[in-house]
């Protein structure tokens, strides 16, 4: 064992022998090229080695992440999707996501590459008006999910909403 690496990351262990912890984990693969899934956003609880090619990188409940994936082959782009899930809790209804254990609660579910980018520029603008993306209110992806899926371009996700969101969120409490 590697005394040098970060602090809760693990070398080893099997996928589905972490379903019984009360997280979501996210099994994220890099072969550069061909097959390339990783978190654009998101507070990563634990990360988990299990080749030099792929790890798992788990979730608390209540976080907010994106996930994309892209693969290819010899004549281009087979897949671009990005997703945007809230991991839930035990109990919870969840709905199935390939490479998500359990699964999660979709906010954003978007396929086709002009579309990815236009949600990872959507994630940036959210960035960009000093707001952690994970922190941004669920209705805002459900949102820029809608409004793309639909032709059309999202409303940015301004300090003021984020502001709103958070009073909304605490008389909800």
């Amino acid at each position: 064992m590697n005394d040098d690496r970060p602090r809760g990351v693990r070398v080893g262990g099997a996928f589905s022998a972490l379903a019984s912890d009360g997280l979501t984990h996210v099994e994220v693969t890099w072969i550069e090229q061909r097959l390339e899934h990783w978190i654009r956003f998101g507070r990563v609880w634990d990360d988990r080695i299990l080749s030099r090619r792929t790890r798992v990188v788990s979730f608390r409940p209540g976080a907010v992440f994106a996930f994309v994936r892209w693969a290819s082959n010899d004549f281009g782009t087979i897949v671009s999707r990005i997703d945007v899930v809230r991991a839930v809790a035990s109990g919870e209804p969840y709905t199935t996501l390939p490479f998500v254990r359990p699964g999660g609660e979709i906010l954003l579910k978007i396929q086709g590459w002009p579309k990815v980018s236009q949600v990872l520029a959507a994630i940036d603008a959210v960035e960009a008006a000093g707001v952690d993306p994970c922190d941004a209110a669920p209705d805002h992806w459900r949102h820029v999910h809608q409004r793309i899926a639909a032709g059309h371009q999202p409303r940015l996700y301004t300090a003021e909403r984020h502001s709103a969101w958070l009073k909304r969120r605490e008389i909800e409490q």
